[in-house]
């Protein structure tokens, strides 16, 4: 079989992103905390958005540190982190503590392992298959709530909170552990060489004269453009996953709005595939506008879906827009600035992701409280991904190239 160790790589990275996806039980975990501890919802969703900014945070100092280190030590220690972290919340019923043990402990493990598995999978594959790659590696963590919640509902019932999250983190553990062991690089930390390619393809990633660290990335005005289109465009799609099951209700009348969580979180994961496969064929840019304007469109029509038929379909829009992000941008970071410092470089990069993870949810909600519904905050978020697909016709290939020196 062509190529083992780098689908050996990419199979163990797509493991431990699903492990990561631990994040996405904390609706159902703040519910217990409410219910069994009797925690403010405010207290008990501390811990959650603590894990997503330090998440975010930490990748930038953990994408350098597997650059340099290599992926499988700093998996290691992310997997001990989160692990960790999770058990410790177990011995606590402080919310100060476990805005600690879950929020920062766990953030940054997660994000230390996160910042290990896209770039260690990507450097075994010529660059015509990046996007496939990519989008495989963090489908894992999409995928990772169609089978987390339902078991974390299950711990809940027979064992409580406290044996949950020790019985969750002694799996990630364990598993984040292993997997981490097999995350290997290529001799020297070289990409495989591609073939030759036709003009219509995009410039390969492996090209040394794009090998950018990140003071000089920071200094194109890509990089800016980047993160500004990741920051509008991430904020639609979390505005949706934090609030789809009140949207539910209020929209549709539909008090089981939960289900729609497993149905994005499967287009979620579709759109990573999806995503990274179109990259592949028609390149970032084109591939982000497409994502962009769909993604505008639904979020113009979202006040309008107000059946549970429609609600889906706007939903599995959302997931797949919201999922391809996480394809298209590792991407175009690699293409724009090369593969060798892919860690910090896309790290950096990622830290909008954290900021959409603040203003989109956190927008929709000072609206509600404001006005009684979400409409505005539609109107919002279709402007900003209309700005983001503007955006995408100012990206160009030469903002990659280093800068001259004097």
């Amino acid at each position: 079989m062509r190529n083992v160790k780098g689908w050996i790589v990419t199979s163990a990275a797509t493991g431990i992103n699903l492990i990561l996806g631990v994040l996405y039980i904390w609706s159902i975990m703040s519910k217990a905390l409410v219910e069994e501890l009797g925690w403010t919802s405010t207290e008990a969703s501390l811990p959650y958005t603590a894990c997503t900014v330090f998440f975010a945070v930490v990748m930038v100092f953990a994408g350098k540190f597997q650059d340099i280190r290599g992926p499988r030590l700093a998996s290691t220690f992310g997997g001990i982190l989160l692990g960790g972290g999770l058990i410790l919340s177990g011995f606590t019923s402080n919310p100060l503590v476990l805005l600690l043990t879950f929020g920062i402990l766990g953030g940054a493990g997660i994000g230390f392992c996160y910042a290990a598995t896209t770039p260690s999978a990507v450097k075994w594959f010529p660059p015509e298959k990046k996007g496939l790659i990519s989008g495989i590696v963090v489908s894992g963590v999409g995928f990772a709530a169609v089978y987390i919640s339902p078991l974390t509902n299950s711990l809940l019932v027979n064992y409580g909170i406290s044996r949950t999250f020790i019985y969750l983190g002694i799996g990630a553990l364990i598993i984040l552990i292993a997997f981490s062991q097999l995350l290997i690089e290529p001799a020297g930390g070289s990409a495989v060489k591609a073939p030759a390619q036709g003009d219509n393809k995009q410039p390969a990633a492996t090209d040394s004269k794009k090998e950018l660290d990140w003071k000089d990335m920071i200094k194109t005005f890509n990089f800016y453009k980047l993160w500004v289109m990741y920051a509008f465009t991430s904020s639609a799609g979390l505005m949706i996953i934090g609030h789809i099951a009140n949207i539910a209700k209020k929209q549709a009348q539909w008090e089981r709005g939960y289900l729609l969580v497993v149905l994005l979180a499967v287009f979620n994961t579709l759109g990573r595939i999806i995503g990274g496969l179109v990259s592949d064929k028609i390149g970032h840019s084109n591939t982000m506008r497409i994502t962009f304007l769909l993604q505008a469109v639904n979020m113009a029509l979202f006040s309008q879906y107000l059946t549970t038929g429609t609600l889906a379909i706007g939903v599995a829009i959302a997931g797949l827009c919201y999922g391809a992000l996480f394809s298209v941008f590792p991407v175009a970071t690699a293409e724009l600035y090369g593969i060798k410092n892919l860690g910090v470089n896309y790290g950096l990069v990622f830290t909008a992701w954290g900021f959409g993870g603040v203003i989109g949810p956190l927008l929709a909600a000072r609206i509600l409280d404001a006005t009684g519904s979400y409409n505005t905050s539609y109107i919002v978020s279709t402007l900003l991904l209309i700005a983001a697909s503007a955006i995408t016709f100012l990206l160009r290939s030469t903002g990659s190239r280093k800068p001259s020196r004097t």
